[in-house]
């Protein structure tokens, strides 16, 4: 039995929340320790199984692992806040929104833009299962590792930041100001899942741009044969940094910031693989 590499990444994120927690003032202390103990065991339990259906298991879990490294964030909201970042961001989002015309532009047909906007902010959180899905669809199983891993890392990345840039999203921080003018039932949907299952320790980056780019990132190594999926993965994670600014879900600076953050996987296979990059993918794992 050994560990898959996106099972190691997951160990190691973990085993950096915990190391990290002492520094912060948490309310749970041990419980970032608990989590870094019990997540290795259940992936060596599921290593140990003979039967290939412990295997697909792998391939879910790994992802699944996602929402409990996003829950963990929200120990580090007790960190103390005097919003000096909020001030500076807020400047730029007005510029882009307001003098460069980005709020008129989508809002200048109607609901529609900003209807498939919040639909695509929305979708976010099933983009996770929704990489491994496509590689089932496609019949490259074999492939699951690889993607997952890139998409993994680009999104611990950005959840890694949270402790170091406590932040409050531009709704909250601002109340009404700025808000879009148009109000879908997505939106409204939106909003109730950020107000009530969302985590309150940061917003830079942001992991929801971060993530959507990540998998595209993925897609376009690991199934060439498919380009048109990783180039429609691309076109959907432009769309949800741009909803998550008119939505005033996250600062313009969160954005730009998770796309730098899901470069890292990008810089990963251009380092350790250029040529076979070149030649058409990676359809090994990492």
């Amino acid at each position: 039995m050994k560990l898959r590499s996106a099972e190691w990444l997951l160990t190691a994120y973990f085993a950096y929340v915990a190391a990290i927690s002492f520094a912060f003032p948490l309310p749970a202390r041990f419980a970032p320790l608990i989590i870094a103990v019990l997540v290795p065991a259940l992936f060596a339990a599921l290593g140990r199984g003979r039967h290939v259906g412990f295997d697909m298991a792998r391939d879910w879990v790994a992802v699944g692992m996602v929402l409990v490294a996003y829950r963990e964030m929200d120990l580090f909201s007790a960190i103390p806040r005097d919003f000096p970042l909020e001030l500076r961001w807020v400047g730029w989002d007005r510029t882009l929104l307001h003098h460069w015309g980005l709020q008129h532009g989508i809002e200048a047909l109607g609901a529609l833009v900003p209807l498939y906007l919040e639909a695509c902010y929305a979708l976010v959180y099933a983009v996770a299962p929704f990489v491994v899905a496509i590689l089932y669809i496609e019949r490259r199983r074999q492939r699951v590792n690889g993607v997952v891993f890139l998409y993994l890392l680009g999104t611990l990345l950005a959840y890694g930041m949270f402790p170091y840039f406590p932040s409050d999203p531009p709704r909250v921080v601002f109340g009404a100001t700025d808000m879009p003018n148009i109000t879908t039932p997505v939106r409204q949907l939106n909003l109730w899942l950020v107000g009530s299952y969302g985590i309150h320790s940061s917003v830079f980056p942001s992991a929801h741009v971060s993530s959507a780019f990540s998998a595209a990132w993925a897609f376009l190594a690991y199934l060439p044969e498919r380009r048109r999926i990783g180039w429609g993965m691309l076109v959907y994670a432009v769309s949800v940094a741009i909803a998550t600014v008119y939505g005033r879900y996250h600062y313009a600076a969160d954005a730009v910031a998770g796309l730098a953050v899901s470069l890292a996987p990008v810089l990963m296979i251009l380092a350790r693989r250029p040529l076979r990059l070149l030649r058409g993918g990676l359809p090994a794992s990492p």
